[in-house]
Formats: structure tokens, sequence, C-alpha cells
């Protein structure tokens, strides 16, 4: 450590491992330093890019039907390479495994569960754009001797123990709470550090900035069109103010941008494929970065209920997410609210209103 800074390592240590916490469990820092050790090697295969012969499909789909990166095939097996051999995790899960990774018998096992998308945000590769990984640990309940089992993961998100994100960007910074709030490392490339550099982030309760993939609005619930309407009616609507919309077809950037100046982040339900209840992953996916965001402060939500409450039917299973600044996020649920209730009235733009060009002035 240079200059008295404060590393990933001695965060960990002093964290978890030498002062009493309800969060402190045996192992889980060596456990996140891998993690960590694996988000490196990430970076840094990700700063070749083309070089490294990685980009382009892999001739694959996902368990999702979706097709498969190369780049999402490498980054997931970086993650099972760095983690499986430590003696601290008895499975993991991912996007791009379709059942439970069991730790091979040849390493020891341990006590906690890893749950991840190695690459979040893929479609993004071949622009240069930003792209994510994102990871959630619990700790096995139950007989630990007994074989792992899908339902070993399939617990509420509010059960974590720790959960972060790396995103790589201009910089490589890692995201992470252990329950004690949100904090931020960067990368130092030079020396291999994650260096603490935004402890105890917090979002702001209000916002200016929201962020949905307009093109779906016709798939959207009306509380969902309503709120989005208003904010694009801005200073002329019922808001009294304009709004910035955002999309960058990442959820580790779209957090990120919330968590640093805060906003809120809508993939909602919609009915493009009515089975589906949403589009996002909840294990490894809404529960991450929903246990981010309340930990600094924010809101995440279904819709109608706590993110982190719901209860895991499948392993791959799909969640709705709206989750950012707490007043924001709250007005939302409001109108989900009023919308199930039916008392909600139906939206009207002010072109229509009683100052609208498109109404004949009253007679005199």
């Amino acid at each position: 450590m240079q200059d008295g800074r404060t590393t990933l390592s001695k965060y960990l240590i002093d964290t978890l491992d030498r002062q009493p916490s309800p969060v402190a469990a045996t192992g889980l820092s060596a456990l996140l330093i891998d993690v960590a050790a694996a988000i490196k090697t990430i970076s840094a295969t990700l700063t070749k890019g083309a070089l490294s012969g990685n980009y382009g499909s892999a001739l694959s789909v996902n368990t999702h039907g979706e097709e498969q990166k190369k780049l999402d095939v490498a980054t997931n097996e970086i993650f099972v390479q760095h983690c499986e051999w430590d003696g601290l995790l008895a499975a993991m899960v991912s996007e791009e495994m379709d059942t439970v990774y069991t730790i091979p018998s040849t390493y020891p096992r341990g006590e906690y569960l890893l749950a991840f998308d190695p690459l979040d945000g893929s479609s993004n590769i071949d622009i240069n754009g930003v792209v994510g990984s994102i990871f959630s640990v619990l700790r096995r309940t139950g007989d630990q001797e007994a074989p792992v089992s899908e339902a070993d993961f399939l617990r509420p998100g509010h059960e974590q123990v720790a959960a972060g994100y790396a995103i790589y960007g201009p910089s490589t910074m890692l995201v992470l709470s252990v329950g004690n709030g949100t904090h931020g490392f960067t990368l130092e490339r030079d020396v291999g550090n994650f260096v603490l550099t935004h402890s105890d982030i917090r979002i702001p309760e209000d916002t200016g900035e929201f962020a949905i993939n307009a093109s779906n609005e016709r798939f959207w619930e009306p509380p969902v069109r309503r709120y989005v309407q208003e904010c694009k009616d801005g200073r002329s609507g019922c808001r009294e103010r304009d709004f910035n919309m955002r999309w960058i077809a990442s959820m580790v950037a779209e957090v990120h941008r919330i968590l640093m100046r805060g906003g809120v982040f809508l993939y909602p339900r919609d009915f493009r494929t009515p089975q589906m209840e949403g589009r996002l992953r909840l294990l490894y996916e809404a529960n991450p970065m929903s246990f981010l965001v309340e930990q600094a402060g924010g809101v995440a939500i279904t819709g109608r209920e706590r993110i982190l409450d719901v209860a895991p039917r499948a392993l791959h299973q799909r969640a709705p997410v709206i989750l950012g600044s707490k007043n924001e996020v709250e007005r939302i649920q409001r109108y989900h609210s009023e919308y199930d209730r039916g008392e909600d009235k139906p939206y009207t733009s002010p072109l229509f209103n009683k100052r609208s060009l498109f109404l004949p002035e009253a007679s005199t």
C-alpha cells in the first residue's frame, strides 16, 4: 500500500476480520479478494480489445437462448478458475451456465455460494462500449455435507452477505457492499491494487434523470407510461421541471451513474412476452444491484414490492427492476398502487389542457 491509502485487502480485513460485525463471516474477505482477482484478469483481457482474438460470436447460446459472445464464455471461465480452488465456495451459478456448478471434488468445499453475471452489457463489446461484471454472495444454510442443489440458491436477496459489480470503463472500478454501506475501489493498474476512492456512496433522494429503453413503450404497464410521460412533459407538465433520459444498454453502467450522481433505472415488466415477469435475472443481476442501491440509501422495487424480498422460484428467474433515487422510485411505486386499486386518473398530456393550441378558446 502506498501513501496510507486503503486497499481492498486492508478494507476487507479491517471490516470483516478485525472487528465484531453482524456481517462478519469466516473466509468472506478471502473470497472477495479472489473475486477481485477475477475482475483484474477480465479488465486486462478487455483492455486488449480485438487484439485478444475474443471478439465476435462464440457460435453458441446460453440457457436463455441468447447468443453468447466469445468474451461471455471467456469471462465466465475466468470467474470459475479464480474462485473454485480456494476452499471457500460450495457452488456457483452464472448467466452463462445452465445449472449449478458444484466445486469439483479435487478442491475443498466451503460454506459460500457465488452467483454472477461475468459480462453484463456484452452487446456493447463490438462498439467498445461500457461493460461490467456483477456478483452476489450467499452463505449456505442447512446440512453442509449434503450435495448442493438449486434450492440452496433460491433465497431472497436480503440474505446476501456481499454483493458488487465491476465497471470496465476509462478506469476499472469495483463497487462493493458487505452490509455496511456501498464503497467504490479503483484499480491502480501499475501496481495491481484496488484502492478505496469512493467511501460510503450515497444516492441523492431527488433526481432529474431517468433511464429506460423507450422503444418498448407500447408494451409498458400504465403506471410506467404515466411516470415516463410526466418526465418527458418536463417543465410544462405536472412535474414542473425538466428531466434528462439516458440509456446505455448495460445495467452496470446505468447503476454506476445512479450511484455517482443519482437517477432512476427502469427495466419494468412489459408484455412483449406475456409469460415473462421481467427481463433481468433476479439472482445475479437484480438482487446484487438492489443490495448495493439500498446500502447507498436508494430504493429498489419490482414496481409493486421490494426486490430483496422476492422469493426466487428458479435459478434463472427474471424480474422487473426499478431502482435509484428514493423519492422518484417511491413515486413510481405509488403509481403502481394507485393503478392496482383503480384510483389512478387517466393521463392527459399538457398539450391537451385548457391552454392547449388543440382546444378552442372558451366562448365569451
